[in-house]
């Protein structure tokens, strides 16, 4: 029997912190590790550093409980788990493991035989093998999975998360898990301390099917999201109405499109395609078209803004420096705080290069905007504000607070997410 008394968890950013909470919510006690002093400061405060639906409870009540406690340094526990960012090295796509590395080195001089290290961060195919190289150089006192097989000190696997920001509490309780263990042993341990607390169905494979079926899962939902943006596109050129279109092919027993927007964002499905692709450029080309599709379509709305601001200058008058854009979301996904990989952040940026001193932003989940926006004088307004203010609105997030609004008439509407329908 395999036991877990305490846990580190470390990024404790928008999976780590809610994940160490879950653990510590289920008797666990939780280490969690954070480069991030400030972020580790309001933790120890039982408060948390980010926007996730009852997290803030569970959080506070785990740490007026001693369950769990956020440090810099790591400590000796049973199990580790790894939840730290994996971008890109430039422009070019390919993944930087190195936040992977750092962590991995961070944790080796403390661990002992018996532990398990799982990495969560959703990576290419073979980054969890390479986690056990670099484990395996810094302590080579003990025997890894590569190395003996079954017999390892430590036992190693892949399992990544599959959740939804905004439902993240639930959503790790209740969704299945994919176990991939480098070793059966491996796959036992993790699906053992998985099921503290996972009500779901934690299902065992390996380690590079598992880092595959992540970005699997993400990249189909790109080439959904690819399909229904260049729709949106063609029927502008076409003058349809892309809503009323797709409702009324949905009602076909087997389609379900789904609704474009103004692009694709978020930790996720912006960036874990780009794995496959990288891995496999000549044979991904679906995915790579797909992704291309996206990545283009925030150009192609900035050109429907275009348009709209020559429409009011034609309209009324103005001179081209004295029209106010508002645009209405920032955040990568409805009523959330998280503008990772965000479109409409980029769109907003890019209009404010265009019109400098005109651009308004409303986003009603976040107190203050980014360095860029601030220092592009771009202003952080409510929808009040904006929709008595400007000439042309931009919708480009589908929070429930545009849903809700009244339009007065006065501006034009460059509306990414069908509100109006």
């Amino acid at each position: 029997m395999l036991n877990f008394n305490t846990i580190s968890v470390i990024g404790l950013g928008y999976i780590g912190l809610p994940t160490a909470a879950a653990f510590a919510q289920h008797g666990l006690n939780v280490i969690g590790i954070d480069v991030n002093k400030k972020a580790v400061d309001t933790i120890n405060r039982g408060n948390i550093h980010i926007v996730e639906p009852d997290l803030d409870v569970v959080v506070k009540k785990c740490v007026n409980e001693g369950k769990l406690r956020a440090t810099l340094t790591p400590e000796p526990a049973d199990a580790f788990l790894i939840a730290v960012p994996t971008p890109f090295k430039g422009d070019d796509y390919e993944p930087d493991l190195s936040y992977i590395e750092s962590a991995s080195k961070a944790i080796a001089p403390v661990l002992k035989k018996g532990d398990l290290v799982i990495l969560e961060s959703t990576s290419p195919v073979g980054a969890t093998e390479q986690m056990a190289e670099w484990l395996a150089e810094a302590r080579p006192d003990l025997t890894f999975p590569q190395q003996n097989g079954e017999q390892s000190d430590i036992r190693i696997a892949h399992c990544p998360e599959r959740v939804l920001p905004g439902q993240v509490m639930r959503e790790l309780i209740e969704n299945d898990r994919i176990i991939g263990g480098m070793t059966q042993k491996c796959s036992d341990a993790a699906t053992a301390l998985y099921k503290v607390f996972v009500k779901g169905d934690c299902i065992v494979t390996n380690a590079r099917t598992a880092e595959m079926c992540k970005l699997t899962e993400n990249s189909f939902r790109d080439v959904n999201i690819a399909f229904a943006n260049e729709l949106s596109i063609i029927c502008d050129k076409l003058n349809i109405n892309v809503w009323e279109l797709i409702s009324l092919a949905n009602r076909h027993p087997r389609v379900n499109i789904l609704r474009p927007g103004c692009g694709v964002g978020g930790h996720c499905i912006a960036v874990d395609p780009w794995f496959i692709v990288n891995k496999t450029p000549d044979l991904a080309k679906l995915i790579h078209t797909a992704r291309l599709v996206n990545d283009n379509k925030p150009d192609w709305v900035i050109g429907k803004v275009n348009e709209a601001v020559i429409e009011v200058l034609q309209k009324t008058g103005k001179s081209i420096n004295e029209i106010k854009i508002a645009c209405l979301g920032l955040a990568f996904k409805p009523d959330i705080d998280d503008l990772r990989e965000s479109p409409a952040l980029k769109i907003t940026e890019k209009l404010a290069e265009k019109y400098p001193n005109q651009i308004l932003a409303v986003e009603p989940n976040v107190e203050e905007l980014p360095a860029k926006l601030t220092e592009q004088n771009i202003s952080l307004v409510s929808l009040d504000g904006a929709l008595s203010i400007a000439d042309v609105l931009v919708v480009l997030v589908d929070h429930r607070e545009f849903k809700l609004m009244q339009f007065t008439g006065n501006q034009l509407i460059v509306d990414t997410k069908g509100i109006k329908q």
